[in-house]
């Protein structure tokens, strides 16, 4: 398992911030830039059904003008589709949708919905899109990401961070025994939702994770510190977690 891991940066809230007064600013082009100073590894944007924050015109800016991995998550409509094929991205994470959620509420049920993600799945792989599902930590749920040949799952984490104690250890657990398995089937394991400062340690140390998507903590604490510093505080914690894990094994 790689030392390193890598960081993706979810820049909705920006556009949130900006939608809330209408006009262009808070530009999340400008905070994609910022995000690549400060060592991002990568640009997460989440185009919903009704642009409640990223808008079309922001997704094709980010590809076109970032000099960063774009990972566009995304429902599994015909739309999205169009719109993926149109703008290839590097990535894009299928995701459930509901209209009155405020944010993406749980996983995925690619179990459940196996025979039709499968075919969308295949559409993006053809076109040269990695193609990520983003899932609760179940073993159901892993063996029909690999079932329906995606190369990449995205753990939701956010059960783990909002118990405590004991039942978030559980939780953990449970999350480190489904990267073990997906990364065993040969898929990529990716996590995120809900990470913060004082939870993300525990996760960035299950070596079988290679990749942390983490947005909506990063720009509020940008609020007050500031976007690069925000992020190399994240990083800071990422890396010591990662090397105290490696030196533990």
């Amino acid at each position: 398992m790689t030392k390193n891991l890598r960081l993706g940066i979810n820049i909705d809230h920006v556009a949130t911030l900006r939608n809330a007064r209408g006009g262009e600013n808070p530009c999340p082009v400008r905070a994609a830039e910022l995000c690549k100073e400060a060592g991002a590894d990568g640009i997460t944007a989440h185009l919903r059904e009704d642009r409640r924050h990223i808008r079309d015109r922001d997704i094709e800016r980010l590809k076109n003008e970032i000099a960063l991995p774009l990972n566009l998550e995304m429902a599994m409509t015909d739309e999205m589709l169009s719109i993926a094929l149109k703008t290839m991205p590097h990535a894009v994470c299928l995701v459930p949708e509901k209209r009155e959620e405020l944010t993406t509420e749980g996983g995925l049920d690619a179990a459940r919905y196996e025979k039709q993600i499968a075919p969308f799945v295949q559409k993006l792989q053809d076109a040269g899109i990695r193609v990520s599902l983003f899932i609760a930590p179940s073993h159901e749920q892993i063996h029909a990401a690999q079932r329906i040949g995606a190369r990449a799952i995205e753990i939701h984490t956010g059960a783990y961070c909002h118990l405590l104690g004991a039942a978030r250890e559980k939780e953990r657990h449970a999350i480190s025994e489904a990267a073990i398995l997906a990364h065993g089937l040969g898929l990529e394991v990716h996590a995120g939702h809900g990470l913060n400062y004082n939870n993300v340690g525990a996760i960035a140390a299950i070596p079988e994770i290679i990749e942390l998507n983490i947005g909506h903590f990063i720009i509020g604490e940008a609020v007050f510190v500031g976007i690069k510093e925000a992020i190399v505080a994240m990083r800071r914690i990422i890396h010591e977690s990662r090397a105290t894990s490696h030196e533990s094994r």
